[in-house]
């Protein structure tokens, strides 16, 4: 039979299963293509699959007002760009909204006019008082923490994870006050990143301190992956940005405010790189002159973005399938030898191994090959697939020959 003798209704029905095989055949693709290309990296390809805050204020007293203001300042930012709360360590060595002094109890505000309150009722502090020690930022960062120390207060990061470090306080050449009555050296924060580093604590940091003489406190890193910048070069203040009068101190410093106030700019979605940020300093308002090192950082400035280290940024590392195995049988067959073999039981996997596929036993793996190695979803599918087909093709058949 011709095909144009064909009624027309038979000619729609042949056009409906072409159009619908083609569509199958294109839905069968790579499923890994398919999860790559939903779970892509974006174009900043750090490599990281999390990201992590720690925010520290070290200093006491309500004169240091602004401290606590710069933390929470850039609290709220990070949380704004997608970092959740337990993912942010909060460290608040005094607290001002609790203050007797305070005008507006229970209140932060870092600008005059009081439009946006910092402390607000959504906030976790994490260390606050006389817990916010040297010993403890140091424990925080490295993990050598008391077993009776809460995940709420640790830093649970891995070689996947992107750190934002933030340290506001009063401090000098190469070092910052905690509480007034002790310091930490630029040697022991680079020692303590060197260790994370040697742990695999993290992928990479992004290291940020406003205080006097800030740039000296990252003149002695050496690991690598770290990219630092401060408010102030050696011999220079960082100085406070505006007061309140009905507060009565100032309420934030230069440095942090031009940083927030640049990042106020920025979203969850945003593709600007992190050298935005930097070029945007002017030492002019900010009464002192920022510094950026850059040489143990392993990308372009102008490539990594600035949500790699202040958004929350899903990522999703893919593992290649894993390879189904079978287990040879624990007798030999006899054949060869009447002797029974007693049954050999492997141990129990690690996670590592089962991440990775590679489960070690003591008995034979044999791969499967061909239709019989692809795992039995796969397998059921297609066999629908093209079952479909056939039956639609047959029916199509049956009513064109009909007629």
């Amino acid at each position: 039979m011709r095909l144009h003798q064909l009624p027309h209704n038979c000619l729609l029905l042949l056009a409906c299963l072409a159009t619908w095989s083609v569509g199958i055949l294109a839905s069968s693709g790579s499923q890994d293509e398919q999860v790559s290309s939903f779970f892509g990296r974006h174009d900043g390809d750090s490599g990281h699959t999390n990201n992590w805050a720690v925010l520290v204020c070290a200093s006491r007293y309500w004169f240091n007002y602004r401290h606590m203001a710069n933390a929470l300042g850039m609290y709220r930012t990070v949380k704004r760009l997608g970092i959740p709360d337990s993912n942010i360590i909060l460290m608040l060595a005094d607290d001002v909204a609790c203050n007797t002094r305070n005008k507006f109890p229970g209140s932060v505000y870092a600008k005059a006019g009081r439009h946006l309150d910092l402390y607000g009722e959504n906030i976790e502090v994490d260390y606050r008082g006389y817990e916010v020690t040297v010993e403890n930022f140091i424990r925080l960062l490295t993990g050598r923490v008391d077993p009776s120390v809460p995940r709420s207060k640790r830093l649970l990061t891995d070689d996947r994870s992107n750190i934002f470090v933030y340290m506001t306080g009063h401090g000098g050449n190469e070092f910052l006050k905690f509480q007034d009555n002790e310091e930490i050296s630029a040697f022991d924060i680079a020692d303590a990143f060197e260790q994370m580093w040697q742990k695999k604590r993290y992928n990479e940091i992004f290291f940020m301190i406003d205080t006097c003489q800030a740039n000296t406190m990252y003149s002695q890193f050496y690991s690598p992956n770290i990219l630092a910048t401060g408010s102030s070069e050696i011999e220079e203040n960082s100085y406070s940005h505006e007061n309140d009068n009905d507060i009565g101190v100032s309420v934030i410093d230069s440095y942090t405010h031009f940083v927030l106030e640049f990042m106020e700019g920025i979203n969850k979605t945003s593709q600007v790189p992190i050298q935005d940020l930097f070029s945007s300093y002017d030492p002019v308002p900010i009464r002192s002159h920022p510094g950026v090192r850059s040489d143990l950082f392993r990308r372009p400035l102008d490539k990594a973005l600035i949500t790699d280290f202040f958004g929350g940024v899903a990522q999703v590392e893919m593992f290649p399938a894993v390879e189904e195995k079978i287990q040879a049988n624990t007798f030999v067959s006899k054949c060869s030898q009447d002797t029974k073999i007693p049954q050999q039981h492997p141990p129990n996997p690690t996670a590592d191994e089962l991440i990775s596929g590679e489960v070690h036993a003591n008995t034979t793996s044999v791969p499967l090959s061909g239709f019989a190695n692809q795992p039995w979803d796969t397998r059921w599918k297609e066999i629908r697939k093209w079952t479909s087909v056939l039956l639609v093709g047959s029916l199509v058949g049956w009513v064109s020959f009909a007629r």
